[in-house]
């Protein structure tokens, strides 16, 4: 198995905000999150959870794989087993299985979610559509008024301008790919995702 690397959000995060010429005051105001949280990510102190990467990725006009890239503009993208850049949160773990192409408008990620945890506090609806493959475990699905129980070799792909979220109601992990596929890449659909 790969080496598994560290992300470095913060790093990125920083990158990004000062590309735009805001101050950590600035970007707090304008996307909600207290200063000391970004400012906490931004020194790589604290892991944040895809909802708050997702409020920083529409504050900055980005789609959450800008958080996870290591560079833009390829054509062609090679990710070896466990050298993902992972996130992790809240018992939500996210690894990016591609991000680098030129105008790339999927976002493919490996998702492990830990008994009771996944984004059920946060539904969210957004521009797309989203491929779920259920690789190990069960998890439940909510989109809209329509629970959907998924186990392995299970798939779902539907248009996720209804609100969804998804959790692990069972006493094992759940892991499962998820793609994100957006109108353009400033509309990829993991820029909106929380988990």
């Amino acid at each position: 198995m790969g080496e598994n690397r560290e992300p470095r959000i913060g790093d990125k995060l920083r990158t990004l905000r000062e590309q735009r010429g805001l101050s950590l005051r600035a970007l707090a105001d304008k996307c909600g999150l207290a200063f000391n949280t970004i400012s906490r990510i931004e020194h790589n102190d604290s892991s944040p959870t895809v909802a708050t990467l997702n409020v920083l990725a529409n504050a900055l006009d980005v789609p959450i794989s800008a958080f996870f890239e290591d560079a833009y503009g390829r054509d062609i993208i090679v990710v070896k087993r466990g050298q993902g850049v992972r996130s992790s949160s809240s018992g939500v773990v996210m690894e990016s299985l591609g991000v680098g192409l030129y105008d790339q408008k999927t976002d493919p990620f490996l998702v492990t979610v830990e008994p009771g945890a996944g984004s059920h506090q946060n539904p969210i609806a957004h521009v797309g559509e989203e491929f779920v493959h259920c690789l190990e475990g069960r998890l439940t699905y909510l989109i809209g008024h329509e629970k959907i129980e998924l186990e392995p070799g299970d798939s779902l792909l539907f248009d996720a301008t209804q609100p969804h979220c998804f959790c692990n109601r069972t006493q094992a992990p759940a892991r499962f790919l998820i793609v994100f596929y957006g109108v353009d890449s400033r509309h990829s659909l993991a820029r909106h995702h929380p988990r």
